[in-house]
């Protein structure tokens, strides 16, 4: 599946900093990191939207991953309408062929706080407890 050949592209310029730097030069916006939603900036999804979407796919190919310029910007509208909350979680993951994973999604919401996020990570790390297992 195509759609899956983006998404891996994608979620490689997190992972990889010379591939997410040669996209960065590519795009001549941005950061270079295209993985999700929140990476996604206005600048990025206007180039990966507009006319830099065919070189994105020249570079993508270069690179391993196979899909056409349709298929990138499907994609990217994808994650922009949802960024925007156009359209809901299972809308998104129906347009992306990916689950949602509901309980990392109340996960998410319950430490969305920073303060939260740094106590539970000190807390595990550091103390030997799991705050999922404490009582809420």
């Amino acid at each position: 599946m195509a759609t899956a050949q983006v998404l891996a592209f994608m979620q490689k310029t997190a992972e990889d900093a010379k591939l997410r730097h040669e996209l960065e030069t590519l795009l001549g916006v941005g950061d270079g990191n295209i993985s999700g939603a929140a990476e996604l900036d206005a600048e990025e999804l206007a180039a990966l939207r507009g006319e830099m979407a065919p070189k994105v796919v020249d570079f993508a190919s270069q690179h391993g991953f196979e899909f056409s310029t349709d298929e990138l910007v499907q994609v990217v509208d994808s994650f922009a309408q949802h960024q925007a909350g156009e359209i809901s979680d299972d809308e998104f993951s129906g347009i992306l062929g990916v689950p949602v994973n509901r309980e990392h999604a109340e996960h998410k919401r319950r430490i969305a706080n920073p303060l939260q996020r740094l106590a539970r990570y000190l807390s595990k790390t550091y103390l030997g407890i799991d705050p999922d297992e404490e009582s809420d």
